[in-house]
Parts: structure tokens; sequence; C-alpha cells
């Protein structure tokens, strides 16, 4: 997942990942978050990499990507987004109703798992009840927030692991 403040290079990020990844492009500034969508789309292409743009539909469709992610306040618009577009579909989630809400997306991601710097101060959800929450929802779910290889191990009930900081945070 990119992140304007948190990963300096996500292309180099992208080009360090396994094939059939995902990389979801977040960027605030609609410039910024186009040309990012452009250069990755390329990486998407010759590493056989998922490629899902933040927010915006019109640039996924625009750019060829494979799909979109919503934040958990736009969750009741994944259904007419997926009618009206053949495209992946995922959506962020902070708690179990959202995760319950969520029935017309090709997967959830549930943050924040364990205190991260990208929400410093914000109440972390834990590996335990993390865990809970991942067995509960309809569909398959990746973590994300704070996750390290020390504590990863301490994840279940999840298909995968999303990660920002851990791709290369610049810890100044």
């Amino acid at each position: 997942m990119t992140d304007d403040v948190r990963l300096r290079d996500p292309v180099a990020a992208a080009l360090a990942l396994p094939r059939g990844s995902m990389v979801i492009v977040r960027s605030r500034d609609g410039a910024r978050r186009q040309a990012l969508a452009h250069a990755l789309r390329e990486v998407a292409r010759t590493r056989s990499l998922f490629l899902l743009i933040a927010g915006d539909v019109a640039l996924a469709r625009r750019i060829g990507a494979d799909g979109v992610h919503l934040p958990e306040t736009r969750i009741g618009e994944a259904a007419a987004i997926r009618a009206r577009n053949p495209m992946l579909v995922t959506v962020a989630a902070h708690s179990l109703r959202a995760l319950r809400q969520a029935g017309y997306v090709d997967a959830l991601i549930l943050s924040a798992v364990f205190a991260t710097a990208s929400h410093p101060g914000r109440a972390a959800l834990g590996a335990v009840r993390a865990n809970r929450m991942a067995q509960q929802a309809p569909l398959p779910v990746y973590a994300l927030g704070g996750i390290t290889a020390r504590n990863a191990q301490l994840l279940f009930g999840f298909c995968g692991i999303a990660a920002i900081g851990a791709l290369g945070v610049d810890p100044a």
C-alpha cells in the first residue's frame, strides 16, 4: 500500500514484491496519485502484480487497473461500483460491523491490527481481537497496521498481510 509520507519509493517497493501480490495506490494529491498509478501500472504488468487505486474508480478504469480500494466510509458504494465495473473491489475495515457490511467486495483490509506510525495514538485492535474478527468475516481479510516479521506470527484467520512501513519506511 503506497503512502505519501511513509513509503519513500513505492516503485522500488513494488519491484521487490513477489508475483501475485497486490499494490494499492493511495495519495490524497490527485496529480501524484495519477503519476504513481501510471508508474505502478507498468511494474504491475511486468511483475504480474494486481494494481488497485484507492478511492478513484475513474482513474482505475482509465489506466486499466485491476480494481479499486475504498475507505470504510464508502462501503455502501461497493455494490454499485461492482455492478458497473468489471474489477476487484476491496474495502478498509476498522470494526466487526464494517466486516459484516461488506457483502459486495472481494476482500477487506482490517486495520490497525497493531500500533502503527500511520495513526499514532490510535488504539490498535490487537492480535486476539483482530484474529477473532477475521474469522467471523464472510470474506477474505488482510491484516494491516504495525505488522512485523515477529508479530505476524500471532495472526491467523487472515488471507494475507498488507504493509506500508515494512516495505521501506523512512525512519526520520
